[in-house]
């Protein structure tokens, strides 16, 4: 029988914390919740948690989200949702640099909750947007000095030491992966990662771009692997393929 799939509610309101923990249990998950930064430290470091999705509320006192969210990217493979109160957007787009896989304002919807969730995590487990499809018979695919193994889901640069990533970040490549020496927009970029939640129009898919270059460009301030088109939108331009 397959274990249910676990997520981590974290928040300092009790009100928020328990009602998100009430629906997602009802939902099938099986929920562990935090008040703070130290209880989520303690949930995540034990081995017999098997921890799928944080749902990690950025400003609370002591440690914050977005420290939060840098220590768990740095150290587990997992999916983060950061909810933020409404209007921050400079909050937002630091939550996505930090490495967080998806956001949500509050107060929180639900349903939206539930399909932003599944979303992540269905991305997560299968490598990637299902509407993606590559042309390559290899299961690898090098981008600049590291190489995307799409069975395991996972970047690894030259010496074979594991890349952290997010699964929207996989997303992203794979999509390159699919459309070598092809300008995107980043419409089209959307269409293809099947993520219309997305806004072409937003900076989030600009700043994924950019900590994607951080990890594979030999030097990130002159990109020659993901090229920008400028006024169009990107370009995968592979690496001795």
């Amino acid at each position: 029988m397959t274990d249910p799939t676990h997520i981590v509610v974290v928040d300092d309101e009790p009100d928020i914390r328990d009602t998100l923990c009430e629906y997602l249990s009802l939902k099938g998950f099986r929920v562990s919740v935090a008040d703070c930064g130290e209880a989520l430290r303690k949930i995540v470091d034990d081995d017999n948690q098997n921890i799928d999705l944080v749902i990690l509320d950025i400003n609370m006192p002591g440690e914050d989200g977005l420290s939060l969210a840098r220590y768990l990217r740095a150290n587990f493979s997992l999916c983060i949702i950061m909810l933020t109160a409404a209007g921050e957007v400079v909050d937002r787009i630091i939550g996505l640099e930090m490495g967080a896989d998806d956001y949500l304002p509050k107060p929180v919807d639900m349903r939206e909750l539930l399909a932003r969730s599944k979303a992540v995590l269905r991305r997560y487990r299968t490598g990637g947007a299902t509407s993606v499809v590559t042309s390559k018979t290899s299961e690898r695919i090098w981008f600049g000095r590291c190489v995307l193994d799409f069975k395991a889901h996972k970047l690894f640069d030259e010496n074979g030491t594991e890349v952290s990533i997010t699964a929207m970040e996989f997303d992203l490549l794979q999509v390159f992966s699919a459309s070598p020496n092809r300008v995107l927009s980043r419409d089209q970029i959307l269409e293809m990662a099947h993520n219309r939640e997305w806004d072409p129009y937003d900076r989030s898919i600009d700043i994924r771009i950019a900590r994607i270059r951080r990890k594979i460009e030999q030097d990130p301030s002159k990109p020659q692997i993901i090229k920008t088109v400028r006024g169009i939108g990107y370009m995968f331009v592979p690496d001795g393929i």
